[in-house]
């Protein structure tokens, strides 16, 4: 594989008012809102998980792990797991029940090289200052034949989820059509946040020693709409979940990117 391109870091975010509430602090506009329940959705990205990677006793990386909600269902299947945290306030909450959860960054992770079975990362990427670096130190971590998955957002998704700055001011919500402008448009309403093609999420990891094993993009599971409407949120998950097999994929939320670090002497 070729040489990775250097990047400069994302933009950071304007700052927050001070009277503005925590869910739309600078705070959460940069890094993200952790999960505070485990929903559908989740499940369902874990148990992608689990057909690549046997838990079952495996040593686990979670990058970016927020307040702890997959190191705690990853610790059903082993004891040995971690999880970094950029954020200290949510290492500290994370701490109050979960073993090894640590205030580190992406960019320098606090453990020896081929140390981890899986090394993942839920929707963390797109937000740190450096994603090659970050990839790269993925890559140093897990040991020769273990697994690295990662979520992140897909450029072509209709909707930027992380909210946008219109004039200065940040606007929280799904914004229409913004991931579909060109950079230097995009990146004025969302410096916050990167979105990834197909293409540039595997450029990540370019000259690292890793095979792809998988990639597809997923669409939601619309958890919000199945709470208060049922019969409504199942019919989305269906449809757009069948739209998986199709085309029209490559609109969904979601990148999902299993890749295999490769064994000595391996192609």
């Amino acid at each position: 594989m070729g040489q990775v391109p250097t990047e400069s870091p994302l933009p950071s975010a304007p700052a927050a008012p001070a009277d503005e509430p925590e869910q739309t602090s600078a705070t959460a506009i940069e890094r993200g809102r952790p999960s505070y329940s485990w929903r559908y959705g989740q499940d369902r990205r874990l148990e992608m998980v689990r057909d690549f990677v046997d838990l079952e006793g495996a040593r686990v990386l979670d990058v970016g792990c927020g307040i702890g909600t997959y190191v705690r269902r990853f610790r059903r299947y082993t004891d040995d797991v971690h999880g970094i945290e950029v954020e200290p306030e949510r290492v500290a909450e994370a701490s109050e029940e979960l073993p090894n959860i640590v205030h580190a960054f992406g960019e320098d992770l606090p453990y020896p090289d081929d140390h981890f079975d899986l090394v993942f990362s839920n929707e963390v990427i797109e937000h740190v200052a450096d994603d090659r670096r970050t990839a790269a130190e993925m890559v140093r971590v897990t040991k020769p034949g273990g697994i690295i998955v990662a979520f992140a957002p897909n450029r072509l998704y209709p909707f930027e989820t992380h909210g946008a700055y219109f004039g200065g001011r940040y606007v929280f919500g799904n914004i229409p059509l913004i991931n579909w402008l060109p950079d230097p448009l995009r990146d004025r309403f969302a410096p916050h946040v990167r979105a990834y093609t197909v293409k540039g999420i595997e450029r990540l990891f370019l000259g690292q020693p890793v095979r792809l094993v998988h990639h597809r993009v997923i669409y939601p599971g619309f958890d919000n709409i199945s709470a208060r409407h049922a019969r409504l949120g199942g019919l989305l998950r269906r449809a757009l979940y069948f739209a998986e097999q199709t085309p029209l994929h490559l609109f969904g939320l979601s990148h999902f990117i299993v890749l295999r670090v490769k064994e000595d002497g391996a192609s």
